[in-house]
């Protein structure tokens, strides 16, 4: 048997390691599905749209019908069981969630005593913004550059050999005076 490099055989056993345990773990990865049953397809359609307004408990940002968390799940058999068996409007689906859970559970949540920070912090912040960035712009605009005599010599003879150099068609030569 000849090793001509022994690294090798070390790292093409770990590749095939990692790719049999990722797609062993991709066999256990499933999630559960609701088997609901609806007498009609208005019923369904209230389901759905009342699971994808509510957001999941647990989850950070991720509706009822895009969890898989224990909570969310018995969340969704409580909304079926409201819209379904106990026959309740979408209002009473709200509140009775809303009641239980707070405003968290609303992606919308009301403009009231408990959630006004939610709606002014982030126009206060916009509002904060657009005066620093005035602010910086009038400091940057009411500052001039004032040249002393020497520095003004120095500019017009700078001016006055660039366009001494533009009119003989050397504007691409480089001036010995000027530092590189």
């Amino acid at each position: 048997m000849i090793l001509a490099r022994p690294g090798r055989w070390i790292v093409g056993r770990l590749i095939l390691a990692l790719l049999a345990l990722s797609s062993a773990s991709a066999c256990f990865a499933v999630s559960q599905i609701d088997t609901f049953e609806f007498s009609d397809e208005v019923q369904e359609r209230r389901y759905r749209a009342l699971i994808d307004e509510f957001r999941c408990p647990k989850c950070l940002n991720t509706n009822l019908a895009g969890s898989d968390a224990p909570i969310a799940q018995d969340l969704r058999k409580v909304v079926y069981r409201l819209v379904v068996i106990e026959a309740k409007a979408d209002q009473e689906v709200r509140d009775y969630l809303q009641v239980r859970y707070g405003d968290f559970v609303l992606y919308d949540p009301p403009f009231n005593a408990r959630t006004w920070y939610i709606w002014v912090v982030p126009i206060g912040l916009g509002l904060l913004g657009v005066f620093v960035i005035l602010g910086l712009q009038r400091r940057v605009t009411g500052q001039s550059t004032v040249l002393d005599s020497s520095q003004q010599a120095r500019l017009r003879s700078i001016v006055q050999g660039t366009a001494a150099a533009d009119a003989d068609g050397t504007a691409g030569a480089k001036n010995p005076e000027t530092k590189s």
